[in-house]
């Protein structure tokens, strides 16, 4: 965060940005409004936006895996973001036909709200197709996910083909992902979010080290597992479709972070899980401060970066599956 603070293209002149942080934190009268503006509304906010939205991305995926028991697991290939990017769609495109039906609470954050619908019935979808007697079959989960996104990619599609010029921009936004929206009311409800989801999740670590035992083997060793499954169904979709309601779809985030943990502490969710929400936090910051210096003063989709790194790691996965088949 202190490296990402000091990166960007708005010139400070003689004052690096730490000295026109402190400045500005202090009230002290000499910034313009623009060098305020730059510190704290645009760069700080957008720093801390990366953290918080990068850390429950992995988070996420992590507690998805270890419920599915199995690696391939993430919000993008069980079709849970897809499904938050459809609703936020047809809410960005529609939601003037029917908002005014719905209570003021729901009207004023009605793309959020759609969002985690979105994800939660996505979520419940993939789990009722790929679940059997209390096991998971893991091409059953990877289609079913796959059918999802296509639903939803050729419903975004005719959303996008009705849509006016604002909607259009909006959509392609969500489609693309970025952080450039970062505001400190959004970083707010992140935040509490945040809070809520990992008080529930972070301890779970040893009830997801018990079901990878089996789920008659946990339940042996005094695990809850339906309501284990129930809780992480609720929180994980909270957790996507929050991030992508105010960032629109970043993938892979939940895969690459896990994976590479994995390789450090095997399969131990005591460990995965906290250093999950603390390396996404870096694996997004990071990608975020490349996505807008690379084109400078452009700014690249971060969703773009995050496919481009994910995708050759998500092969490697595959191929690491197959192997274990022989």
């Amino acid at each position: 965060m202190v490296l990402a603070l000091n990166i960007g293209v708005y010139d400070f002149g003689n004052s690096s940005s730490y000295e026109v942080l402190w400045k500005f934190l202090t009230g002290d009268s000499s910034l313009s409004l623009s060098e305020k503006y730059v510190i704290w509304e645009v760069r700080t906010s957008r720093i801390v936006m990366a953290v918080l939205i990068g850390s429950m991305l992995a988070v996420s995926g992590t507690t998805l895996q270890g419920m599915f028991k199995n690696p391939l697991a993430t919000g993008e290939s069980i079709g849970l973001t897809s499904g938050a990017t459809l609703l936020a769609a047809i809410a960005i495109v529609l939601g003037h036909t029917f908002e005014s039906y719905l209570p003021e609470i729901i009207r004023n954050s009605l793309v959020g709200v759609s969002a985690f619908v979105g994800a939660f019935l996505a979520m419940v979808i993939v789990y009722r197709i790929s679940t059997s007697a209390g096991k998971t079959n893991v091409v059953m989960m990877l289609l079913s996910g796959v059918a999802i996104t296509s639903i939803g990619f050729s419903i975004t599609g005719f959303l996008i083909y009705i849509s006016k010029d604002e909607q259009l921009r909006d959509l392609t936004f969500w489609n693309l992902g970025s952080l450039a929206g970062a505001t400190w009311t959004r970083n707010i409800i992140l935040s509490i979010v945040l809070l809520f989801s990992y008080v529930i999740i972070l301890p779970k670590g040893k009830a997801l080290n018990a079901m990878l035992l089996g789920e008659k083997d946990a339940q042996h060793l005094g695990i809850n597992v339906e309501t284990l499954k129930k809780q992480i169904v609720l929180i994980t979709s909270l957790m996507i479709g929050t991030c992508v309601a105010f960032s629109g779809t970043i993938g892979f985030v939940g895969l690459i972070v896990p994976y590479i943990l994995r390789l450090l502490f095997r399969s131990d969710y005591h460990f995965i899980l906290p250093l999950s929400a603390i390396c996404g936090s870096i694996l997004l910051l990071l990608a975020d401060t490349i996505s807008r210096t690379i084109v400078a003063p452009s700014e690249l989709p971060i969703g773009i970066l995050t496919s481009l790194i994910g995708g050759p790691i998500f092969i490697a996965i595959l191929i690491k599956y197959k192997n274990t088949l022989r």
